[in-house]
C-alpha cells in the first residue's frame, strides 16, 4: 500500500481546532475543606474534572469519553454509569460504533483504540501519519477511518494491521467524517471545506465550500446532498446540493455549535452555555432551559425520546423532549 506524501503538521491550526473543545480551569476558593464531600465526589462515576468529547452506543452499551482518557459506560440507557480504568493517558477526541457493535476511539496522541462490544477492553493501534488526526469513524463495511490536519484521511480494512492514506495537500484540518452509505461519505472542516467520496473513500474531491470560509465545528448529512454545518456565533447552515451552496438558518442562540444529534423525525444541535436546539422545519428552536457556562458537545437520542447529552465539567444528563415540539425536517 502506498501512502501519500506528508508535510510537517501545522501546529497553530491544530491548536485552533482544539481550542473549540477548550477545557476551562475552575478558580480556587478560600473555604474549609470538607473531606466527606471530597470522598463522595470521588466515588461518583462522573466528575467535575471531566470534559466529555464523544459518545457512541450499540444495542446494549453507551460509552462516553473525554479528557485524560476518561471513559464511562452504561448498560441501562444512561440511568447508571461505570467509570472504567482507562487504557489511555491522553484525551479521547472521538468515538464511533462499528457494524459488529464494537467501538473505536481516537486519542490525542494519534492512536486508534478498538474495544469489545462491552466497551471495556481496549487495544491501541498507532496511526502512521505525522499529521494530527481529529476524528474517527467506522464505515458500513467495518473499516476504520480517521481524518485530521493537512486534509489527511487514513483507513484500515484489516483491523489496524495496515493503513492507506490520502490527502488533498490542502493546509486545512478535517474535524468531521461521516459515511452516509457504502459508497458515499462527507468530510468537513477548516476554511469551510466539504470533501466527498462516491467510491467508498478511495478518491476524495472538494464538493463545496461554506460561506466566508466558515470554520465548521460540526456537520451532519442526511444524504450526500442534504446536510447541516455549525460553528461560531450559533451559525447553522443548510445545503441541499452537497455543499455547493448554503443557506443560513435562524437559530435561537449566539453560542458556538459543537455537535448534531439525528432524531427519528428531526435533528438536534448542541452548543455552548448548555444549549440544546431542535430543528423546526425552517429554524432552530432552543429546547433547553439551562444557561450554564458549559459546553455541550456530544449526545444521542434514547429510545424513550429523551436526549442524552454530555459536555464540560462533568455535564452528563438526559433531556425530555416535549411532545409538542416533535417536528419534521421537511
Amino acid at each position: 500500500m502506498q501512502n501519500a506524501l506528508l508535510r510537517p503538521k501545522r501546529k497553530s491550526g491544530v491548536a485552533a481546532a482544539l481550542a473549540s473543545a477548550s477545557m476551562f480551569l475552575l478558580a480556587g476558593c478560600e473555604a474549609p475543606l470538607n473531606l466527606e464531600a471530597v470522598k463522595d465526589v470521588a466515588s461518583q462515576p462522573s466528575k467535575r474534572t471531566d470534559f466529555y468529547q464523544a459518545m457512541a452506543s450499540n444495542q446494549d452499551i453507551i460509552v462516553v469519553s473525554g479528557n485524560e482518557g476518561v471513559l464511562l459506560s452504561s448498560n441501562d440507557q444512561g440511568v447508571t454509569w461505570d467509570r472504567q480504568s482507562s487504557p489511555a493517558e491522553t484525551s479521547f477526541l472521538a468515538l464511533d460504533v462499528c457494524p459488529d457493535d464494537t467501538f473505536v476511539g481516537l486519542t490525542f496522541d494519534n492512536q486508534l483504540w478498538h474495544s469489545d462490544t462491552n466497551g471495556t477492553h481496549w487495544k491501541a493501534h498507532a496511526l502512521p501519519s505525522q499529521e494530527q488526526m481529529m476524528t474517527v469513524t467506522c464505515a458500513p463495511d467495518g473499516s476504520w477511518w480517521t481524518a485530521g490536519s493537512f486534509t489527511t484521511i487514513q483507513y484500515s480494512s484489516d483491523q489496524g494491521e495496515s493503513w492507506d492514506e490520502t490527502s488533498l495537500y490542502e493546509d486545512a484540518i478535517l474535524n468531521n467524517l461521516q459515511f452516509i452509505n457504502d459508497d458515499q461519505a462527507i468530510a468537513t472542516g477548516e476554511y469551510g471545506m466539504v470533501l466527498r467520496t462516491d467510491d467508498g473513500g478511495l478518491n476524495w474531491d472538494l464538493a463545496g465550500q461554506a460561506p466566508d470560509e466558515f470554520y465548521i465545528h460540526a456537520s451532519h448529512f442526511e444524504t450526500a446532498d442534504e446536510g447541516w454545518i455549525g460553528g461560531l456565533n450559533g451559525f447553522i447552515y443548510h445545503t441541499t446540493d452537497g455543499g455547493q451552496s448554503w443557506d443560513q438558518m435562524p437559530a435561537a442562540t449566539s453560542a458556538p455549535v459543537f455537535g448534531f444529534i439525528p432524531g427519528d423525525t428531526t435533528l438536534y444541535a448542541l452548543a455552548d452555555n448548555a444549549t440544546v436546539l431542535q430543528l423546526q422545519r425552517t429554524h432552530w428552536e432552543k429546547i433547553s432551559e439551562s444557561n450554564q457556562p458549559l459546553y455541550l458537545r456530544t449526545g444521542l437520542l434514547l429510545p424513550n425520546q429523551h436526549l442524552l447529552v454530555a459536555g464540560g465539567r462533568g455535564l452528563l444528563f438526559d433531556l425530555e423532549i416535549p411532545a409538542a415540539l416533535a417536528a419534521s425536517k421537511d
